[in-house]
């Protein structure tokens, strides 16, 4: 193939690329200021009403209908807006929802920046970096309930022992960076004899999984409270201790002070665990079409002072500490469950 039919080839794909992430920012704009759910109990409306549904300024609002159809997330009839098929996918309670696209990627691209300046002095200035865009942080949790909720639900939850055993003696779980307390919340739904406290270091999580426990009855089982996961200690030992994505934001802290806190913290017979997306051995992996994704985020994970983790690793480091661990692998390998058992003379 000749150089300059070579280059054109791969300026069409490069702008192909750059139009699809101009879509999922105008389609992140209609997300976080509710104007998709606006215009769906709207059925149909102008710019003015959606503004108005919306809560939002009109002059935004137009321009944002005219990119949205441009896009085609709306259709239209005249002045009049209704949603396309693909705009109602953006709604949040949409069934294979997707809202977690959008999200993610205006969240990279905040990401990116950061670690594009911070690259030239090494700073890591922690997990402050989330909240530093007001628009991201209220939606993380509910991007992360929509990515991996089902996959609880449907899969793991049947397919890891502890949850059924848990279940079936009830007891105290604890979420450690719980979030907007999805993870908490699928485990009640399913366990009807445990009850749950969640840890997180953010208000706005912690506001949003108590607003979101109460709407769904579970309220009077399900307690949330800001605190910081290095240094938590609980009135009762826990049963189980639960992280999803969280060990490694304490990992490089020092993980055996954290492991030997989350031991005095449980008791005797109790278990941790511990869900993390699972770093690779072999890098060519990260070659892999659904793998990229995961290699910036690591990246990403970086700027808050993190790294990605092998699930072997895990293992090892729990292990040494005298605890029982095992190794629960899903979705390909890209996810995976490390259930560590505290012994019962510990």
């Amino acid at each position: 193939m000749p150089a300059d039919t070579e280059n054109l080839n791969l300026k069409q794909q490069f702008r192909a690329m750059a139009q699809g992430a101009q879509s999922l920012a105008v389609a992140y704009i209609g997300v976080v200021n509710g104007l998709f759910a606006a215009l769906d109990r709207l059925g149909s409306g102008d710019s003015g009403a959606i503004a108005k549904a919306a809560g939002m300024d009109a002059g935004y609002a137009r321009r944002w209908c005219d990119a949205a159809f441009a896009f085609e997330y709306l259709e239209a009839d005249g002045e009049a807006f209704r949603l396309s098929k693909t705009g109602a996918a953006m709604l949040a309670g949409a069934p294979d929802t997707l809202m977690p696209l959008a999200i993610n990627t205006v969240l990279n691209v905040h990401m990116a920046e950061r670690a594009a300046g911070l690259m030239r002095t090494g700073e890591r200035p922690g997990e402050a970096v989330m909240a530093e865009r007001e628009t991201v942080l209220p939606w993380f949790g509910p991007m992360l309930e929509a990515n991996f909720a089902r996959l609880f639900d449907e899969t793991i939850c049947p397919g890891v022992p502890v949850f059924s055993e848990i279940d079936a003696r009830g007891g105290l779980v604890v979420d450690l960076g719980c979030g907007n307390g999805w993870y908490l919340r699928a485990l009640a739904r399913r366990c009807g004899a445990v009850k749950g406290l969640g840890l997180d270091g953010f208000e706005e999580n912690v506001t949003q999984a108590t607003r979101l426990a109460e709407q769904q009855g579970l309220g009077d089982r399900l307690r949330f409270v800001q605190g910081d996961a290095h240094k938590f200690s609980l009135d009762r030992p826990a049963d189980l201790i639960v992280m999803n994505r969280a060990l490694h934001h304490v990992w490089e802290g020092g993980i055996v002070p954290f492991i030997r806190r989350l031991r005095d913290n449980l008791r005797p017979g109790g278990a941790v665990a511990i869900w993390e997306p699972d770093w690779p051995s072999d890098r060519n992996a990260l070659r892999a079409p659904a793998m990229r994704g995961l290699a910036l985020q690591n990246l990403t994970e970086h700027v808050q002072g993190n790294h990605l983790l092998h699930a072997d690793e895990i293992a090892s480091a729990f292990a040494a500490e005298g605890f029982a661990p095992e190794i629960y692998r899903f979705s390909g390998g890209m996810e995976a469950i490390v259930v560590a058992a505290r012994h019962e003379t510990l």
